[in-house]
């Protein structure tokens, strides 16, 4: 199925690519395999890091294919989990509150949690936002 809109968006991808040897742009863009092993390996040790910031473009461009925009941001999300994720600050945006609130009281569900909404937080949006739309 082709959908239309920019659910995601380069600046906001370029911003992540900065902790990206971490994987976080990886996981924004939806490529939970390969986000994991940059998480592992610093970004092949740098060296798929450097190369991503020219392969940005096209990872935006398929998310924007893949995943449906509406009411829900996935950037505001993402920027959310990637920097307050232990605090459940993305799952507040979303309108999940009781788990938002675990998330809060637990560290995140000490780490587990946040590390299940970098696997989960695009399909999770879409979701949301085929319900919403």
């Amino acid at each position: 199925m082709t959908r239309t809109g920019n659910s995601h968006h380069l600046l906001v991808g370029y911003a992540l690519w900065i902790f990206g040897f971490m994987g976080a742009h990886r996981f924004y863009y939806g490529r939970q395999i390969t986000g994991t092993i940059w998480f592992f390996t610093l970004g092949l040790l740098f060296i798929g890091w450097i190369i991503d910031l020219f392969l940005i473009p096209s990872m935006d461009r398929a998310a924007d294919i893949k995943y449906r925009a509406g009411p829900v941001n996935y950037s505001v999300a993402w920027v959310l989990l990637t920097f307050l994720g232990i605090f459940g600050i993305h799952r507040f945006y979303m309108g999940k509150w009781i788990t938002g609130l675990i998330y809060l009281f637990s560290g995140g569900l000490f780490l587990l949690g946040v590390l299940y909404d970098y696997w989960t937080l695009n399909g999770q949006i879409d979701e949301l936002n085929a319900a919403r739309g």
